[in-house]
């Protein structure tokens, strides 16, 4: 069976993708910073018949990112990546005279180095699988300019660059940034705590990722709506 490895998958996106792999016979590697709600999603993932470590911890941590690509290892190897846990940098999110530097850093600790932290440890498994894959899962803010998004969008579009840089460096991986678009999760309302518009749960934003997974198109920079539209 395939193996994936998804950090920040308790919830969220990274939940419901997790899911749609399970349901495909994937076997999954979790990381989350929450152990009792990971610990959750990984019997309900289980209930597919497919193999689930979960393994709470921070991505920031090398010592975790190792231990989630043994157990990785345990399973098979490394079929796919996705780079999912995220850090706002300030929660709400603020213009850029009041985003304390600290917040900054958080954010490029896990939404950049972590990242790329977790792609190195993982590399030669990802070189070893047949169909190699990294999902670096960006923003729309990593391209546009929006009031209040600039540390994290910052942050995103660094990661953006390495993913392209990668996809230069690692000719027979398919890396792909993708941005997810609008969704209703707990990061954006802890990023906009005074927006109630309803926006489209993450689930409905998986079949874009799957079907990059199953088209596999070439390493480059995706947008989930227009991949949903079949564009």
């Amino acid at each position: 069976m395939p193996v994936a490895i998804i950090t920040g998958a308790s919830k969220g996106l990274g939940r419901a993708l997790g899911a749609a792999l399970a349901e495909r016979g994937w076997d999954l590697v979790l990381d989350a910073r929450t152990a009792g709600l990971l610990k959750e999603t990984a019997a309900e993932l289980s209930a597919y018949g497919t193999r689930v470590e979960a393994l709470a911890g921070d991505v920031t941590d090398a010592g975790h990112r190792a231990e989630l690509v043994a157990a990785a290892r345990a399973l098979g190897g490394v079929d796919l990546l996705v780079n999912n846990a995220s850090a706002l940098g300030a929660e709400p999110l603020v213009r850029l005279e009041e985003l304390p530097l600290d917040g900054l850093r958080r954010a490029l600790e896990v939404n950049v180095v972590a990242a790329l932290g977790l792609v190195q440890e993982a590399l030669p498994l990802l070189r070893a699988s047949g169909a190699g894959t990294v999902i670096d899962v960006s923003s729309d803010a990593a391209a546009e300019a929006y009031a209040t998004w600039g540390g994290y969008g910052a942050s995103k579009a660094a990661l953006d660059q390495l993913s392209a840089v990668l996809a230069e460096e690692e000719p027979e991986l398919r890396v792909w940034a993708v941005d997810p678009g609008d969704m209703g999760t707990d990061l954006y309302a802890a990023a906009v705590p005074d927006d109630d518009d309803p926006r489209p749960s993450p689930a409905g934003v998986v079949p874009a990722f799957l079907r990059l997974l199953d088209e596999r198109p070439v390493s480059g920079r995706y947008a989930a709506p227009s991949l949903l539209e079949g564009r």
